[in-house]
Protein backbone atom coordinates (compact mmCIF):
# COMPACT_ATOMS: atom_id res chain seq x y z
CA UNK A 1 0.00 0.00 0.00
CA UNK A 2 1.42 3.29 -1.42
CA UNK A 3 1.67 5.84 1.96
CA UNK A 4 -0.21 9.02 1.84
CA UNK A 5 1.97 12.13 2.72
CA UNK A 6 0.45 14.75 5.10
CA UNK A 7 0.07 18.46 4.23
CA UNK A 8 2.06 18.84 7.61
CA UNK A 9 4.51 16.31 6.58
CA UNK A 10 8.49 17.16 6.39
CA UNK A 11 9.89 15.40 3.25
CA UNK A 12 13.22 15.95 4.75
CA UNK A 13 15.16 13.40 6.95
CA UNK A 14 13.32 13.98 10.49
CA UNK A 15 15.42 14.79 13.43
CA UNK A 16 14.19 11.68 15.27
CA UNK A 17 15.81 9.52 12.62
CA UNK A 18 19.27 11.88 12.78
CA UNK A 19 19.10 11.28 16.75
CA UNK A 20 18.24 7.58 16.20
CA UNK A 21 21.22 6.80 14.17
CA UNK A 22 23.47 9.35 16.17
CA UNK A 23 22.51 7.36 19.15
CA UNK A 24 23.83 3.99 17.26
CA UNK A 25 27.03 5.51 16.36
CA UNK A 26 27.63 6.26 20.07
CA UNK A 27 26.51 2.93 21.60
CA UNK A 28 28.44 0.85 18.65
CA UNK A 29 25.93 -0.63 16.90
CA UNK A 30 27.40 -1.13 13.56
CA UNK A 31 24.94 -3.21 11.74
CA UNK A 32 21.96 -0.84 12.66
CA UNK A 33 24.33 2.32 11.36
CA UNK A 34 24.71 0.52 8.15
CA UNK A 35 21.13 -0.72 7.68
CA UNK A 36 19.52 3.08 8.41
CA UNK A 37 22.34 4.62 5.68
CA UNK A 38 21.47 2.37 3.19
CA UNK A 39 17.84 3.32 3.44
CA UNK A 40 18.59 6.73 2.38
CA UNK A 41 17.92 8.67 -0.82
CA UNK A 42 21.12 10.99 -1.99
CA UNK A 43 19.45 13.96 -0.41
CA UNK A 44 18.82 12.39 3.03
CA UNK A 45 22.33 10.71 3.54
CA UNK A 46 23.95 14.29 2.56
CA UNK A 47 21.16 16.03 5.10
CA UNK A 48 22.74 13.48 7.67
CA UNK A 49 26.24 14.12 7.17
CA UNK A 50 25.35 18.05 7.36
CA UNK A 51 23.59 17.72 10.24
CA UNK A 52 25.63 15.39 12.41
CA UNK A 53 27.98 15.69 14.94
CA UNK A 54 31.85 16.43 13.46
CA UNK A 55 33.53 12.86 15.01
CA UNK A 56 30.11 11.11 14.33
CA UNK A 57 30.18 12.21 10.24
CA UNK A 58 33.59 11.03 10.66
CA UNK A 59 33.08 7.79 12.03
CA UNK A 60 29.96 7.96 9.10
CA UNK A 61 32.38 8.41 6.45
CA UNK A 62 35.18 6.01 7.61
CA UNK A 63 33.37 3.34 8.54
CA UNK A 64 30.15 3.54 7.00
CA UNK A 65 31.26 5.16 3.26
CA UNK A 66 30.10 2.16 0.94
CA UNK A 67 26.68 2.31 2.21
CA UNK A 68 26.72 6.19 1.27
CA UNK A 69 24.88 6.92 -2.35
CA UNK A 70 27.80 8.07 -4.29
CA UNK A 71 25.27 10.72 -5.91
CA UNK A 72 25.01 12.10 -1.82
CA UNK A 73 28.36 13.48 -2.70
CA UNK A 74 26.80 15.65 -5.11
CA UNK A 75 24.19 16.96 -2.79
CA UNK A 76 26.30 17.86 0.16
CA UNK A 77 27.36 21.48 1.38
CA UNK A 78 31.09 22.09 -1.31
CA UNK A 79 33.35 22.31 2.18
CA UNK A 80 31.93 19.43 3.82
CA UNK A 81 32.38 17.25 0.19
CA UNK A 82 35.80 18.85 0.05
CA UNK A 83 36.53 17.82 3.27
CA UNK A 84 34.96 14.72 3.34
CA UNK A 85 36.78 13.29 -0.21
CA UNK A 86 40.04 14.72 0.53
CA UNK A 87 40.27 12.83 3.54
CA UNK A 88 39.80 9.95 1.01
CA UNK A 89 42.43 7.78 -1.18
CA UNK A 90 42.03 9.61 -4.79
CA UNK A 91 41.40 6.30 -6.79
CA UNK A 92 38.29 6.20 -3.91
CA UNK A 93 37.37 9.67 -5.32
CA UNK A 94 37.88 8.33 -8.82
CA UNK A 95 35.46 5.72 -8.39
CA UNK A 96 32.81 7.58 -6.78
CA UNK A 97 33.00 10.51 -9.55
CA UNK A 98 32.91 7.91 -12.00
CA UNK A 99 29.00 6.64 -11.12
CA UNK A 100 27.79 9.85 -10.77
CA UNK A 101 26.18 11.62 -13.75
CA UNK A 102 28.52 14.24 -15.69
CA UNK A 103 27.13 17.27 -14.40
CA UNK A 104 27.38 16.05 -10.84
CA UNK A 105 30.83 14.48 -11.23
CA UNK A 106 31.60 18.13 -12.50
CA UNK A 107 29.90 19.55 -9.58
CA UNK A 108 32.14 17.58 -6.97
CA UNK A 109 35.37 17.71 -8.65
CA UNK A 110 35.19 21.54 -9.06
CA UNK A 111 35.16 21.72 -5.19
CA UNK A 112 38.70 19.86 -4.77
CA UNK A 113 42.34 21.74 -4.23
CA UNK A 114 43.89 21.84 -7.13
CA UNK A 115 46.46 19.50 -6.29
CA UNK A 116 44.55 16.66 -5.24
CA UNK A 117 41.78 17.52 -7.90
CA UNK A 118 44.51 17.04 -10.80
CA UNK A 119 45.75 13.46 -8.98
CA UNK A 120 41.91 12.55 -8.75
CA UNK A 121 41.64 13.35 -12.17
CA UNK A 122 44.36 11.17 -13.80
CA UNK A 123 42.39 7.70 -12.29
CA UNK A 124 39.41 8.58 -13.63
CA UNK A 125 38.96 6.39 -16.92
CA UNK A 126 39.78 8.41 -20.04
CA UNK A 127 35.52 8.47 -21.40
CA UNK A 128 34.85 10.36 -17.67
CA UNK A 129 38.29 12.45 -17.49
CA UNK A 130 37.50 13.77 -20.88
CA UNK A 131 34.72 14.67 -20.15
CA UNK A 132 35.16 16.49 -16.34
CA UNK A 133 38.74 18.11 -17.97
CA UNK A 134 36.49 19.43 -20.86
CA UNK A 135 33.59 21.01 -18.51
CA UNK A 136 36.69 22.54 -16.51
CA UNK A 137 37.96 24.55 -19.43
CA UNK A 138 34.82 26.50 -19.51
CA UNK A 139 34.24 29.54 -17.32
CA UNK A 140 32.95 29.34 -13.91
CA UNK A 141 28.92 29.93 -13.83
CA UNK A 142 28.68 29.24 -17.32
CA UNK A 143 26.40 26.54 -19.49
CA UNK A 144 29.56 24.66 -19.81
CA UNK A 145 29.54 23.39 -16.59
CA UNK A 146 26.32 22.12 -16.03
CA UNK A 147 26.04 20.27 -18.94
CA UNK A 148 25.46 16.90 -18.94
CA UNK A 149 26.97 14.76 -21.72
CA UNK A 150 24.97 11.70 -21.88
CA UNK A 151 21.71 12.14 -23.92
CA UNK A 152 19.87 11.16 -26.72
CA UNK A 153 20.10 12.14 -30.54
CA UNK A 154 18.73 10.56 -33.39
CA UNK A 155 19.39 11.59 -36.98
CA UNK A 156 16.75 13.61 -38.44
CA UNK A 157 16.09 11.42 -41.69
CA UNK A 158 14.70 7.99 -39.04
CA UNK A 159 11.30 7.31 -38.42
CA UNK A 160 9.12 7.49 -35.37
CA UNK A 161 9.37 4.08 -35.18
CA UNK A 162 12.78 3.57 -35.75
CA UNK A 163 13.57 5.71 -33.09
CA UNK A 164 11.46 3.81 -30.52
CA UNK A 165 13.04 0.60 -31.51
CA UNK A 166 16.54 1.85 -31.29
CA UNK A 167 15.68 2.91 -27.52
CA UNK A 168 14.24 -0.24 -26.91
CA UNK A 169 17.26 -2.15 -28.15
CA UNK A 170 19.72 0.20 -26.22
CA UNK A 171 21.32 -0.93 -23.04
CA UNK A 172 21.29 1.23 -19.60
CA UNK A 173 24.42 2.22 -20.25
CA UNK A 174 23.87 4.09 -23.39
CA UNK A 175 20.77 6.16 -21.98
CA UNK A 176 20.65 8.70 -19.58
CA UNK A 177 18.46 7.76 -16.47
CA UNK A 178 16.20 10.29 -16.76
CA UNK A 179 15.36 12.23 -19.87
CA UNK A 180 12.22 13.88 -21.61
CA UNK A 181 13.50 14.79 -24.96
CA UNK A 182 14.91 13.55 -28.04
CA UNK A 183 17.67 15.83 -29.73
CA UNK A 184 17.40 15.60 -33.67
CA UNK A 185 21.13 16.12 -35.38
CA UNK A 186 22.06 16.42 -38.84
CA UNK A 187 25.47 15.65 -40.37
CA UNK A 188 28.44 16.92 -37.73
CA UNK A 189 26.25 16.66 -34.67
CA UNK A 190 24.44 19.89 -35.80
CA UNK A 191 21.21 20.48 -33.99
CA UNK A 192 18.07 20.63 -36.22
CA UNK A 193 15.12 20.15 -33.48
CA UNK A 194 14.19 18.17 -31.00
CA UNK A 195 11.01 16.15 -30.10
CA UNK A 196 9.68 15.19 -26.71
CA UNK A 197 8.66 11.67 -25.84
CA UNK A 198 5.19 12.27 -25.19
CA UNK A 199 5.17 13.41 -28.88
CA UNK A 200 6.88 10.12 -29.78
CA UNK A 201 4.78 7.96 -28.23
CA UNK A 202 1.67 9.60 -29.90
CA UNK A 203 2.91 9.69 -33.37
CA UNK A 204 2.40 6.41 -35.99
CA UNK A 205 5.91 4.92 -36.55
CA UNK A 206 5.64 6.02 -40.28
CA UNK A 207 6.14 9.53 -39.67
CA UNK A 208 9.89 10.87 -39.83
CA UNK A 209 11.59 12.56 -37.13
CA UNK A 210 12.09 15.65 -38.94
CA UNK A 211 8.05 16.29 -39.54
CA UNK A 212 7.54 16.17 -35.88
CA UNK A 213 10.42 18.54 -34.82
CA UNK A 214 9.44 21.57 -32.89
CA UNK A 215 9.77 24.18 -35.54
CA UNK A 216 12.23 26.87 -32.77
CA UNK A 217 15.10 24.98 -31.06
CA UNK A 218 16.95 26.58 -28.48
CA UNK A 219 20.63 26.05 -28.95
CA UNK A 220 22.68 27.37 -25.35
CA UNK A 221 26.02 28.09 -26.16
CA UNK A 222 28.54 26.84 -23.78
CA UNK A 223 30.03 30.27 -22.68
CA UNK A 224 26.79 31.76 -21.88
CA UNK A 225 26.33 32.47 -18.19
CA UNK A 226 24.06 30.28 -16.14
CA UNK A 227 21.94 33.16 -15.02
CA UNK A 228 20.64 34.03 -18.94
CA UNK A 229 20.42 30.29 -19.37
CA UNK A 230 18.02 30.12 -16.69
CA UNK A 231 15.85 33.12 -17.91
CA UNK A 232 15.79 31.08 -21.10
CA UNK A 233 14.39 28.05 -19.67
CA UNK A 234 12.17 30.25 -17.40
CA UNK A 235 10.81 32.48 -20.29
CA UNK A 236 10.13 29.12 -23.01
CA UNK A 237 9.42 26.94 -20.50
CA UNK A 238 11.81 24.41 -21.24
CA UNK A 239 12.75 20.86 -19.74
CA UNK A 240 15.68 20.55 -21.82
CA UNK A 241 18.07 22.33 -24.28
CA UNK A 242 21.15 21.32 -26.15
CA UNK A 243 24.42 22.80 -25.20
CA UNK A 244 26.77 23.71 -28.46
CA UNK A 245 30.23 24.66 -29.05
CA UNK A 246 30.97 27.60 -30.82
CA UNK A 247 30.76 25.61 -34.27
CA UNK A 248 27.39 24.78 -33.48
CA UNK A 249 28.23 21.01 -32.87
CA UNK A 250 25.96 19.60 -29.94
CA UNK A 251 28.17 18.61 -27.34
CA UNK A 252 25.75 18.50 -24.17
CA UNK A 253 22.13 19.27 -22.97
CA UNK A 254 20.98 21.03 -20.03
CA UNK A 255 18.24 19.97 -18.15
CA UNK A 256 15.41 21.25 -16.00
CA UNK A 257 16.61 19.69 -12.35
CA UNK A 258 19.86 21.69 -13.05
CA UNK A 259 18.10 24.88 -13.78
CA UNK A 260 16.35 24.59 -10.54
CA UNK A 261 19.55 24.46 -8.54
CA UNK A 262 20.82 27.51 -10.62
CA UNK A 263 17.61 29.80 -9.78
CA UNK A 264 18.15 28.78 -6.33
CA UNK A 265 22.04 29.21 -6.27
CA UNK A 266 21.43 32.42 -7.75
CA UNK A 267 18.97 33.93 -5.55
CA UNK A 268 21.23 32.93 -2.58
CA UNK A 269 23.99 34.87 -4.10
CA UNK A 270 21.63 37.96 -4.42
CA UNK A 271 20.23 37.76 -0.90
CA UNK A 272 23.88 37.23 0.43
CA UNK A 273 25.51 40.40 -1.31
CA UNK A 274 22.86 42.56 -0.32
CA UNK A 275 24.21 41.56 3.13
CA UNK A 276 27.56 41.71 2.08
CA UNK A 277 28.24 38.14 2.55
CA UNK A 278 30.57 35.63 0.54
CA UNK A 279 30.48 32.53 2.09
CA UNK A 280 26.89 31.06 2.52
CA UNK A 281 28.52 27.85 4.03
CA UNK A 282 27.91 27.44 7.83
CA UNK A 283 30.40 24.89 8.26
CA UNK A 284 33.17 26.75 6.99
CA UNK A 285 35.98 28.15 9.88
CA UNK A 286 35.82 30.99 11.80
CA UNK A 287 38.77 32.99 10.90
CA UNK A 288 38.13 31.99 7.01
CA UNK A 289 33.96 33.57 7.85
CA UNK A 290 35.09 36.50 9.58
CA UNK A 291 37.91 37.46 7.02
CA UNK A 292 35.54 37.26 4.47
CA UNK A 293 32.52 39.79 6.25
CA UNK A 294 35.53 42.15 7.49
CA UNK A 295 35.63 44.56 4.06
CA UNK A 296 31.92 45.30 4.22
CA UNK A 297 31.65 45.95 7.65
CA UNK A 298 34.54 48.14 6.86
CA UNK A 299 32.94 50.20 4.35
CA UNK A 300 29.78 50.15 6.93
CA UNK A 301 32.31 51.69 9.70
CA UNK A 302 33.15 54.54 7.38
CA UNK A 303 29.34 55.10 6.42
CA UNK A 304 28.69 55.02 9.94
CA UNK A 305 31.31 57.86 10.71
CA UNK A 306 29.64 59.96 7.79
CA UNK A 307 26.23 60.05 9.55
CA UNK A 308 27.85 60.40 12.69
CA UNK A 309 29.34 63.68 11.22
CA UNK A 310 26.51 65.09 10.33
CA UNK A 311 24.83 64.43 14.00
CA UNK A 312 28.03 66.37 15.23
CA UNK A 313 26.88 69.91 13.56
CA UNK A 314 24.09 70.02 15.15
CA UNK A 315 26.09 69.19 18.43
CA UNK A 316 24.93 72.72 20.26
CA UNK A 317 21.35 72.00 18.60
CA UNK A 318 20.86 68.56 20.22
CA UNK A 319 22.62 69.55 23.72
CA UNK A 320 19.75 72.37 24.20
CA UNK A 321 17.03 69.61 23.07
CA UNK A 322 17.18 66.37 24.34
CA UNK A 323 14.27 64.98 22.82
CA UNK A 324 15.94 65.02 19.20
CA UNK A 325 18.45 62.36 20.47
CA UNK A 326 15.28 60.37 21.56
CA UNK A 327 13.85 61.00 18.06
CA UNK A 328 16.85 60.52 15.60
CA UNK A 329 16.52 56.54 15.56
CA UNK A 330 12.93 56.78 13.98
CA UNK A 331 13.55 58.88 11.83
CA UNK A 332 16.77 56.84 10.74
CA UNK A 333 15.28 53.87 10.66
CA UNK A 334 12.08 54.39 8.89
CA UNK A 335 14.08 55.47 6.16
CA UNK A 336 16.68 52.48 6.14
CA UNK A 337 13.60 50.10 6.26
CA UNK A 338 11.38 51.71 3.66
CA UNK A 339 14.84 52.01 1.27
CA UNK A 340 15.72 48.25 1.92
CA UNK A 341 11.44 47.45 0.88
CA UNK A 342 12.15 49.27 -2.44
CA UNK A 343 16.10 47.99 -3.04
CA UNK A 344 14.58 44.11 -2.52
CA UNK A 345 11.73 44.75 -5.06
CA UNK A 346 14.55 46.53 -7.70
CA UNK A 347 17.26 44.31 -7.02
CA UNK A 348 14.38 41.01 -7.80
CA UNK A 349 13.44 42.89 -10.80
CA UNK A 350 16.73 43.34 -12.10
CA UNK A 351 17.36 39.49 -11.49
CA UNK A 352 14.41 38.46 -13.44
CA UNK A 353 15.01 41.02 -16.13
CA UNK A 354 11.94 42.77 -15.84
CA UNK A 355 13.71 46.17 -15.93
CA UNK A 356 15.22 47.53 -19.05
CA UNK A 357 15.86 51.31 -20.08
CA UNK A 358 12.12 50.86 -21.20
CA UNK A 359 10.57 51.12 -17.81
CA UNK A 360 13.43 51.49 -15.55
CA UNK A 361 12.06 55.28 -15.16
CA UNK A 362 8.70 54.07 -14.22
CA UNK A 363 9.96 51.43 -11.68
CA UNK A 364 11.16 54.67 -9.87
CA UNK A 365 8.72 56.85 -10.06
CA UNK A 366 6.13 54.36 -8.40
CA UNK A 367 8.54 53.49 -5.31
CA UNK A 368 9.01 56.75 -4.95
CA UNK A 369 5.00 57.73 -5.05
CA UNK A 370 4.92 54.75 -2.44
CA UNK A 371 7.18 56.09 -0.03
CA UNK A 372 5.79 59.63 -0.40
CA UNK A 373 2.42 57.86 0.55
CA UNK A 374 3.68 55.89 3.69
CA UNK A 375 6.19 58.89 4.36
CA UNK A 376 2.47 60.81 4.41
CA UNK A 377 1.28 58.18 6.74
CA UNK A 378 3.79 57.66 9.30
CA UNK A 379 4.72 61.58 9.62
CA UNK A 380 0.84 61.68 11.02
CA UNK A 381 1.50 59.22 13.45
CA UNK A 382 4.73 59.70 14.51
CA UNK A 383 3.71 63.64 14.26
CA UNK A 384 1.08 62.80 17.04
CA UNK A 385 3.27 60.45 18.99
CA UNK A 386 5.85 63.29 19.60
CA UNK A 387 3.44 65.60 20.35
CA UNK A 388 1.94 63.97 23.11
CA UNK A 389 4.99 62.53 24.30
CA UNK A 390 7.07 65.78 24.30
CA UNK A 391 4.01 68.23 24.53
CA UNK A 392 5.90 70.02 21.87
CA UNK A 393 4.11 70.92 18.54
CA UNK A 394 6.91 72.34 16.60
CA UNK A 395 8.74 69.26 17.11
CA UNK A 396 6.23 66.93 16.17
CA UNK A 397 5.94 69.02 12.93
CA UNK A 398 9.74 68.84 12.58
CA UNK A 399 10.01 65.02 12.72
CA UNK A 400 6.65 64.62 10.43
CA UNK A 401 8.16 66.97 7.73
CA UNK A 402 11.67 64.93 8.18
CA UNK A 403 9.81 61.30 8.00
CA UNK A 404 8.24 62.28 4.93
CA UNK A 405 10.92 63.78 3.16
CA UNK A 406 13.32 60.55 4.41
CA UNK A 407 10.86 58.04 3.01
CA UNK A 408 10.34 59.99 -0.32
CA UNK A 409 14.09 59.42 -0.02
CA UNK A 410 14.06 56.17 0.42
CA UNK A 411 12.09 54.96 -2.43
CA UNK A 412 13.95 57.11 -4.98
CA UNK A 413 17.61 56.17 -4.04
CA UNK A 414 15.97 52.51 -2.46
CA UNK A 415 15.26 51.81 -6.69
CA UNK A 416 17.41 54.16 -8.23
CA UNK A 417 20.56 52.94 -6.83
CA UNK A 418 20.54 49.28 -7.88
CA UNK A 419 18.88 50.42 -11.72
CA UNK A 420 21.95 52.52 -11.38
CA UNK A 421 24.66 50.66 -10.99
CA UNK A 422 23.28 47.65 -13.24
CA UNK A 423 23.12 50.45 -15.80
CA UNK A 424 26.75 51.22 -15.38
CA UNK A 425 27.69 47.50 -15.29
CA UNK A 426 28.07 46.76 -11.56
CA UNK A 427 26.77 44.26 -9.69
CA UNK A 428 23.53 46.13 -7.94
CA UNK A 429 23.51 43.54 -4.96
CA UNK A 430 26.86 43.74 -3.91
CA UNK A 431 27.31 47.49 -2.64
CA UNK A 432 23.14 49.15 -3.30
CA UNK A 433 22.81 48.09 0.53
CA UNK A 434 25.58 50.26 2.16
CA UNK A 435 25.00 53.21 -0.74
CA UNK A 436 21.15 52.91 0.75
CA UNK A 437 21.67 53.15 4.27
CA UNK A 438 24.74 55.72 4.22
CA UNK A 439 21.84 58.32 1.77
CA UNK A 440 18.83 57.62 4.23
CA UNK A 441 20.39 58.52 6.85
CA UNK A 442 22.92 60.82 6.49
CA UNK A 443 19.13 62.78 4.52
CA UNK A 444 17.51 61.93 8.03
CA UNK A 445 19.67 63.70 10.16
CA UNK A 446 20.46 66.36 8.35
CA UNK A 447 16.71 67.11 7.18
CA UNK A 448 15.75 66.48 10.86
CA UNK A 449 18.22 68.16 12.85
CA UNK A 450 18.62 70.93 10.50
CA UNK A 451 15.06 71.66 10.55
CA UNK A 452 15.21 71.46 14.58
CA UNK A 453 18.01 74.14 14.50
CA UNK A 454 16.21 76.76 12.29
CA UNK A 455 12.99 76.33 13.85
CA UNK A 456 13.66 75.52 17.11
CA UNK A 457 16.77 77.26 18.74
Amino acid sequence: MQDVIKEDESFALSDSDIQNIEEDIENGDEEAVEEAISNLNATDCAELLGKVSEDNRQVILEQHGSAIVPDAYAELDPELCKDALEDMEAPQVAALISSMDSDDALDVIDNLDPDFQKEVIHKLPVKTRISVEEGLSFPENSAGRLIQREFVVIPQYWTVGETIDSLRASSDDDLPEVFSDIFIVASGYQVTGKVSLARLIRSSSQIKLETLKLDEIFSIPAQMNQEEVAQIFRRENLLSAAVVDPEMRMIGVITIDDIVDVIDEEAQDDILRLAGVKEPSIYRDVISTSRSRFGWLLINLFTAILASAIISLFEATIEQIVALAVLMPIVASMGGNAGTQALTVAVRALAMREVSNINSFRVVWKETLVGALNGVAFALIIGFITFFWFRNLELGVIIAVAMTLNLVVAGLFGAGIPIFLNRIGSDPAISSTVLLTTVTDVIGFFVFLGLAAVFLI
